[in-house]
């Protein structure tokens, strides 16, 4: 007699892929690949700021990525939400996981997004590209107030003034239209009219 399946046919093909271990929260690549092809996947992203005494932004940080191709490229700190996880738990692990864990950031009890950034597949639909999936972003300004040592796969953080940060050119080289993201903060900022 075959004893009925616990998880039966979920609609999105996943019932036949073993889970990612022991952590519930863990995709499979498997899965991962399969869900970005269905779902729209919930990301977080921070613009890490420092602040002088005042609270004034006096510079903000960009990342240096290598890609899989091994193309350089420059981003901010980002990554998927995972399933139980708080947006504000998502955000301390992603800074910590990309600026180390000495950056300190500053983040209140309940964060709020200076903007939603949604990226398509598709180049053109919106100002953000991804080419692996449809994603949403809810996109922080963060304070980090410690050394900040890359890790993973980020290679190094380079510090610019909000106006070096606004620039053509330093846009020209961030990845799927983040330019756009850090122009988006500063404004919302008030550093960028």
């Amino acid at each position: 007699m075959r004893t009925p399946d616990p998880d039966p046919d979920d609609g999105f093909g996943f019932d036949d892929v073993p889970s990612a271990g022991a952590n519930p929260a863990w995709l499979s690549d498997i899965e991962l690949e399969r869900a970005r092809r269905r779902l729209p996947m919930l990301y977080v992203e921070a613009i890490p700021v420092r602040s002088d005494g005042s609270g004034q932004v006096t510079s903000v940080g960009v990342l240096l990525r290598s890609t899989p191709l091994g193309e350089m490229t420059r981003s901010i700190v980002s990554g998927r939400v995972r399933y139980g996880e708080t947006i504000r738990d998502a955000l301390f692990r992603h800074v910590e996981n990309d600026l180390g864990p000495m950056a300190f950031p500053l983040l209140p009890a309940s964060p709020a997004p200076f903007a939603v950034a949604e990226y398509f597949p598709i180049p053109g639909v919106s100002a953000f590209h991804d080419d692996r999936q449809h994603a949403v972003s809810l996109a922080f300004v963060v304070p980090v107030t410690g050394t900040c040592e890359p890790r993973q796969d980020a290679l190094e953080v380079t510090w610019f003034s909000p106006e070096e940060a606004a620039s053509d050119a330093l846009s020209a080289e961030m990845e799927g239209g983040r330019g756009t993201l850090i122009r988006q903060a500063l404004a919302h900022l008030g550093l960028l009219r």
